[in-house]
């Protein structure tokens, strides 16, 4: 039961993020999840608790992401943590599209559901710890703020390459200057 109910929410996430927030149906996400009609609604009795479990469900996938991120990268100076923030990137922009889009689509639904936002800011702050604590050993003076200025700086290109993608899209140069510029009075990374 809970296996259906994630590969709805898989669905419903694609359906955002490919089709945008109005082609969110119920008939939509069935088709997409390959389930009987209904299916969706038996879950979500309406397109709020539907909204609902896409943000818990969302925040969940991507705290998976960036620990398994965490976990495989280990950057041992800012060429590395460059390169690897540029795969999470292209990742976040190829193969995760849909998913970022929907994240994208989310935002603009809690403007007007404020109800939207607490569940978004907790996957951020999530995301902000970790990053935060990556820039603090690599020596930041301001791993907070560095870390803000760097995901917003990231949230802005991934953005502008969903809306504007580009066959030669190459987001290293840029989040290896932005990480030279924030980290450049920095010591080298502690070990681990």
């Amino acid at each position: 039961m809970a296996r259906r109910r994630d590969e709805v929410l898989d669905a419903a996430i694609e359906v955002l993020g490919a089709a945008g927030s109005r082609r969110l149906t119920y008939q939509a996400v069935d088709a997409a999840a390959g389930v009987p009609a209904g299916t969706t609604s038996n879950y979500f009795r309406n397109r709020a608790a539907l909204i609902d479990g896409i943000v818990t469900h969302l925040e969940a996938l991507e705290r998976r992401d960036w620990e398994e991120f965490a976990r495989q990268a280990a950057p041992a100076g800012v060429p590395e943590l460059a390169a690897a923030v540029t795969r999470f990137v292209r990742h976040a922009t190829g193969p995760g599209r849909a998913r970022t889009a929907a994240r994208y689509a989310l935002f603009l639904e809690a403007s007007s559901r404020p109800e939207l936002r607490p569940p978004l800011v907790r996957g951020r702050e999530a995301v902000v710890g970790w990053a935060t604590e990556w820039l603090r050993r690599f020596g930041s003076p301001a791993p907070r703020r560095h870390c803000e200025i760097l995901l917003d700086y990231l949230d802005g290109v991934a953005f502008h390459q969903l809306a504007f993608p580009a066959e030669d899209f190459d987001p290293g140069p840029g989040i290896a200057e932005l990480l030279n510029g924030l980290l450049a009075t920095a010591e080298p990374p502690a070990a681990p």
